[in-house]
């Protein structure tokens, strides 16, 4: 069964780093791209980043690049997230997705998701 778990978040400080994993069951990285999306309380979701599984192009919000990068672990089946020099307006759940990352992180484009996972940027 398609399975998708996020895991890693917590509560940190402005200027910290966090890395955020995303478990994948049910399929491998070879048949899907796999996004990064937030949402925070009042807000909208929105993609964070996703790196195209066909041509390996990597796309990010403007509010994330420069301090957030994606890798992935073929082998376990694994995508992290690893956020730096985080900032308050980065407090919002997390999750991951699988799909098409040709446009980018849209939320439309993929279909299977994580259940999220918090995080917290606070002083």
């Amino acid at each position: 069964q398609v399975q998708l778990v996020e895991s890693g978040g917590g509560l940190v400080q402005p200027g910290s780093s966090l890395r955020l994993s995303c478990a994948a069951s049910g399929f491998t990285l070879d048949d899907y791209a796999i996004g990064w999306f937030r949402q925070a309380p009042g807000k909208e979701r929105e993609g964070v980043l996703c790196i195209s599984n066909s041509n390996g192009r990597t796309y990010y919000a403007d509010s994330v690049k420069g301090r957030f990068t994606m890798s992935s672990d073929n082998a376990k089946n694994t995508v992290y997230l690893q956020m730096n020099s985080l900032k308050p307006e980065d407090t919002a759940v997390y999750y991951c997705a699988a799909g098409a990352c040709e446009l980018g992180p849209q939320t439309a484009n993929f279909g299977a998701w994580g259940q999220g996972t918090q995080v917290t940027v606070s002083s």
